[in-house]
């Protein structure tokens, strides 16, 4: 270049060496410097120079490149930016600051200066490093690096965003933004533990950063960690009285704490100013269900369809009433609905459970049973499951524990004895069993307790692959000391549960079956119960039946056939590693000959017969689950033999029973 070199030619030079700068601040520099030697002095070539040298880590001569140059374009920002950077990796920070502080008061919204200044200030001690921390996420958006994780997170491209999240906080481990989009990917995949770490980092430094703290909420209360969510909730509250999302995610707490009366009157509350928003509708509807108002309920789900046909999530509520019939006109309603062309899966399928629990209650057999598979053929693809590997971690349970394996570790664990696992397949009757358990006065019923379920995610995060392999690995080589700290922590965390100060408590997760050794080992002085249900009559009612969360293995009937060999197998396995250990309730033996096995449950529980264990249908305890209405009526033979009107179609099922199905409710002798 000459001494007469356009302008425009300049200008291009400059621009392509700063394109240069990300992939090759080397060949930047030479650029840089040829604009330098057609044009000395020029303002653009030097800044490059310096950001040039600041990317190689060469901070000395971006310094020298850069102080002289502050100086003489003292209003531009992105010099003042580079020259803090220069400054900050020298370790010289009172200047770094000053620079980084001078960048933000002439352009507020660069990208990173206030992040920059957050470090340092939180570095330093300085207490206004939160404050800056929140302005750098008012001006993220400006991030280029972040917006484009961004949309590769709104795009579900998570790979994508998981890479470039990483990288910018290997850049910049304080990015408060970055941790908190790092966090709701980590969420949405699962990883529950690894998003609290994160959030909880974010918070620390930010504690204003209000988003984030809703998602720490969120993820305590989806990990179980009511209390905890609350605290934060409130928190958000204090300065955000009348946001009603928040509102409403303290109405769902307190749900989950049991307090039902406060959380209705709150989405009472919410209703007076949306009284037009049809999910506060049906989460209404779900709380006074759940305080055995069915009636009431059935008003707020209507509510909620007037206000939404196409809502089916208000259908399905309906539908799980169990004791609830459709008319006519709902099920011509729900066929129009169905045929239009805009509703997502998850309406789709909300819609095909309940219209075949309508159809199924008006004897149109072969019509309900097609809704049903429809249903879950689109659940079945949301939820990937695969028979071989729960049978895999059926078989490595067997083998880790066997009667040797507990003679040897007896005495671990905590020696609490107020705990009581009513466990099994889910639909064979657990519900009814706590209904009766808990009408006695020395016992409480709680709800399905994830507790159990939070340990064991928590030993899965210490294997390498913890979606394909099984923890049972690890419990051989748990000692005494993290047993019992297993234990102490199940009854910690499970006492905002109790509410009545009762001398025993039901746990009646029914997936906990595949966890009887681990509670063994940390509660050996605990009551399980494991209730059983005809192969048939239980498979086909996980069939009908569309669950909030998990049991995966639910929406295919040779899944589901499998999954209750596996079941019945492993339980035979641990009768004969512990003996006795173990309380058996038959349901059909329950309905048949109900006062006889009542006693024998109490008598196994060590308590006293009660004849309002016989009267079991006028607790009125709130009851968190789908047979929240058919257990507050007498005991009857209804849904004995629902499956035998779908019979021509269980062929998957039974084929994958096999034996099982002829021994019920034996065990064949070459299950285990």
């Amino acid at each position: 270049m000459s001494a007469t070199t356009p302008q425009a030619s300049v200008d291009t030079a400059i621009a392509h060496a700063m394109g240069l700068l990300a992939q090759d601040p080397a060949l930047a520099i030479e650029q840089a410097r040829q604009v330098l030697d057609a044009v000395p002095g020029q303002p653009a070539a030097r800044l490059v120079l310096g950001m040039a040298h600041n990317a190689l880590k060469d901070f000395p001569q971006a310094i020298a490149e850069l102080e002289s140059l502050a100086t003489e374009q003292s209003a531009a920002p992105v010099v003042q930016m580079a020259l803090g950077i220069a400054l900050a990796a020298s370790q010289r920070n009172a200047q770094a600051l000053a620079a980084f502080e001078k960048a933000a008061a002439l352009q507020p919204a660069l990208p990173r200066v206030w992040l920059h200044i957050a470090d340092l200030r939180h570095a330093a001690g300085d207490a206004r490093s939160a404050d800056a921390y929140l302005k750098h996420v008012q001006a993220g958006s400006r991030d280029p690096q972040l917006m484009a994780a961004g949309e590769a997170l709104a795009a579900g491209r998570l790979p994508d965003a998981e890479t470039l999240l990483r990288e910018r906080l290997r850049e910049l481990p304080n990015d408060v933004l970055a941790m908190r989009m790092l966090a709701e990917l980590g969420a949405r995949v699962g990883r529950n533990e690894q998003s609290l770490v994160l959030l909880e980092r974010c918070l620390q430094l930010a504690p204003g950063f209000s988003m984030a703290r809703h998602h720490y909420a969120l993820l305590l209360d989806r990990c179980s960690r009511h209390e905890d969510a609350m605290v934060e909730i409130e928190s958000l509250l204090d300065g955000e009285s009348d946001d009603d999302q928040l509102l409403n995610l303290k109405a769902v707490v307190l749900g989950k704490l049991g307090q039902y009366g406060d959380a209705i009157a709150l989405y009472e509350s919410i209703l007076a100013s949306r009284p037009k928003d049809p999910r506060v509708w049906m989460s209404l509807g779900h709380a006074l269900k759940t305080e055995g108002q069915a009636d009431r309920a059935i008003i707020a789900y209507r509510r909620a369809l007037e206000l939404n046909p196409g809502f089916g999530g208000a259908w399905w509520s309906l539908a799980n009433l169990k004791t609830m019939r459709f008319d006519a006109a709902d099920i011509a309603a729900m066929r129009t609905q169905l045929k239009r062309p805009d509703l997502d899966d998850d309406q789709r399928l909300h819609f095909q459970f309940a219209l075949g629990k309508a159809l199924e209650d008006a004897g149109e057999y072969a019509a309900s049973f097609d809704c049903y598979a429809q249903a879950n053929a689109i659940r079945r693809t949301q939820l990937p499951y695969s028979a071989d590997l729960n049978h895999q971690r059926r078989r490595h349970a067997q083998a880790v524990y066997t009667r040797e394996f507990f003679t040897e570790r007896t005495g671990s664990g905590t020696q609490d004895t107020s705990p009581v696992f009513i466990l099994g397949m889910p639909r064979a009757g657990s519900t009814l069993v706590e209904q009766i358990l808990s009408s006695h006065p020395q016992v409480e019923a709680t709800m399905e307790l994830p507790d159990v379920i939070a340990i064991v995610r928590e030993l899965r995060a210490h294997l390498p692959d913890p979606e394909n392999t099984s923890y049972h690995t690890l419990v051989g080589g748990l000692s005494p000391a993290e047993l019992q700290a297993m234990g102490d922590c199940y009854l910690q965390t499970t006492r905002v549960q109790r509410k009545l100060g009762r001398p025993f408590f039901i746990d009646k997760m029914p997936n906990n079956f595949a966890h009887v050794g681990l509670i063994q080992l940390m509660l050996p002085n605990a009551k399980i119960v494991d209730v059983r249900r005809h192969p048939l009559a239980c498979c086909f009612s996980n069939f009908k039946q569309h669950f909030a969360r998990g049991q995966a293995f639910s929406y295919d009937l040779a899944d589901m056939g499998h999954y209750y060999r596996d079941y019945m197998g492993l339980m035979a396995h641990f009768d004969e590693a512990l003996p006795g250990r173990i309380h058996r309730v038959v349901y059909e033996e329950l309905v048949d000959d109900t006062e006889t096995q009542v006693r024998a449950l109490l008598a196994y529980c060590g308590l006293e017969f009660d004849e309002r264990c016989l009267r079991f249908f006028e607790n009125e305890r709130p009851v968190r689950t789908a047979s929240s209405e058919q257990v507050r009526r007498p005991i009857n033979r209804d849904g004995m033999d629902q499956w035998r009107h779908y019979e021509s179609w269980l062929y998957p099922l039974k084929l994958a029973l096999g034996p099982v199905l002829e021994s019920y409710p034996g065990v064949p002798d070459d299950l285990v």
